[in-house]
């Protein structure tokens, strides 16, 4: 009976840790906002012509699928290329790669593989352009943010543009094209990653900095330019956020959420310029972090 229970515990603790590996690998909670933006795209686009949510169902999961694997592929082979630079970082050392759970060998298939998967998935059952979108998407993410972290304090704006490609992903395979409703989702995504990663860089600045990563927190006046930047790309990010109420994407509901969710996340940011602590690196971070979901959610709630 002892041994019984001691292998069900066994068992069960290799299952935890399998799936902790798993979840770190493919960046479980960065694979998931990419679909939570590529579902809110898709729902917001959704119009007279390409029917309600009910009537694309199978088209929503498809894309989703597709850009699920997409994403896990990007996150596994962006890790698999800084994998030499994850060891240095103590936030980052016992990620799979660095710490040896998982092979280089093994990661660069596995994240290759899951990468074209995504994108014939995209171009055979969604439609060509969502699959160009998620090529972009790949190519700008590994290829071109990836090696700048090390190179110019630029990677951040290079870097927003693959996070705020999804919703637009999701927008596409709704209506079969882009228009500038969409490219408001986009702006929107774009403009919220910038305060987000200030505050995560901030106050990480100095494992970035061992790690060889050009942040710009850590080049010549970091701190004032970092909290100006954060003060800034949040008031973009409101001005925004008005815009689906404008062009009549979200109605009043919408419109009072994003004006109250977007003076609090202005506050944190303005609070995290003037003070430039890891208090309020952690404020403006948590301020982020609960003002897309919400302000998402208002955008679902109340779509015209």
């Amino acid at each position: 009976m002892g041994s019984t229970v001691q292998q069900t515990q066994k068992n069960h603790g290799e299952r935890v840790r399998a799936w902790s590996v798993f979840s770190e690998l493919v960046k479980l909670r960065l694979t998931t906002l990419v679909l939570i933006t590529t579902l809110v795209g898709f729902y917001a686009g959704l119009n007279s012509e390409s029917g309600g949510l009910a009537q694309n169902l199978a088209k929503l999961g498809l894309t989703l699928l597709g850009t699920g694997l997409l994403a896990a592929g990007a996150a596994i082979l962006n890790q698999y290329l800084e994998r030499d630079h994850d060891a240095r970082m103590e936030r980052t050392a016992r990620r799979p790669l660095p710490s040896g759970t998982i092979g280089a060998e093994a990661a660069l298939l596995l994240g290759g593989a899951c990468s074209v998967v995504g994108l014939l998935a995209l171009a055979a059952w969604v439609n060509l352009l969502v699959s160009v979108l998620g090529a972009v998407t790949l190519v700008t993410y590994l290829f071109i943010y990836t090696p700048l972290k090390r190179k110019s304090e630029w990677n951040t704006v290079i870097g927003a543009i693959p996070g705020a490609l999804p919703p637009l992903m999701g927008w596409a395979a709704a209506r079969g094209g882009v228009d500038p409703l969409g490219w408001i989702l986009f702006g929107i995504l774009f403009f919220w990653q910038m305060p987000h990663f200030m505050a995560i860089a901030w106050m990480y600045r100095d494992d970035y900095e061992k790690a060889g990563f050009v942040m710009m927190p850590s080049a010549a006046d970091g701190g004032a330019r970092t909290g100006r930047q954060a003060i800034s790309h949040t008031l973009f990010l409101c001005i925004a956020s008005l815009m689906p109420f404008t062009m009549k994407l979200a109605g009043a509901v919408y419109v009072s959420g994003a004006v109250l969710l977007g003076g609090l996340f202005l506050w944190a940011a303005v609070r995290f310029s003037r003070q430039l602590t890891r208090q309020s690196a952690r404020v403006l971070f948590f301020a982020s972090i609960i003002y897309l979901p919400l302000l998402l959610g208002l955008m679902v709630v109340d779509k015209n």
